[in-house]
């Protein structure tokens, strides 16, 4: 989905956003890496949690950016053209999530929003793409 800007008569890139989570850092960046390759503006996580940092050493400080953070990301869904989840371990073919466990927050968060999806997971050859929610 390309849309026309007032200041170019090229049209901009499509804005995909990523989700997922994460404890998969390291894969998260190679995919942002490989769509912005392809011409795609990026919207990720901008901080990892999960790695030590002054930022978030304080526990209070930890809870309010993580607050800050869950909702910046609901902000760029709004903003993206398109949903990208990365998955890592899952098994997209299962008719039921593994353990009883519920759905992963980005795919709920997906099921809310009007853009389409794809998902990514570790087997490249495993990429489902959505059409818009309704």
């Amino acid at each position: 989905m390309h849309h026309q800007t007032a200041y170019s008569s090229v049209s901009r890139p499509t804005i995909v956003v990523l989700c997922g989570s994460t404890r998969y850092w390291d894969q998260l960046a190679e995919v942002n890496l490989y769509e912005t390759a392809a011409g795609r503006i990026v919207l990720a996580p901008g901080c990892n949690l999960k790695q030590p940092h002054p930022l978030w050493a304080d526990p209070a400080q930890a809870n309010r950016l993580k607050t800050v953070q869950n909702d910046l990301h609901l902000r760029k869904i709004d903003l993206a053209d398109e949903v990208l989840v990365v998955n890592v371990n899952v098994r997209l073919s299962s008719p039921a999530p593994r353990s009883g466990r519920r759905p992963s927050r980005p795919c709920a968060v997906h099921r809310r929003v009007a853009s389409p999806a794809r998902v990514r997971t570790e087997r490249a050859s495993e990429i489902l793409s959505f059409p818009p929610s309704g």
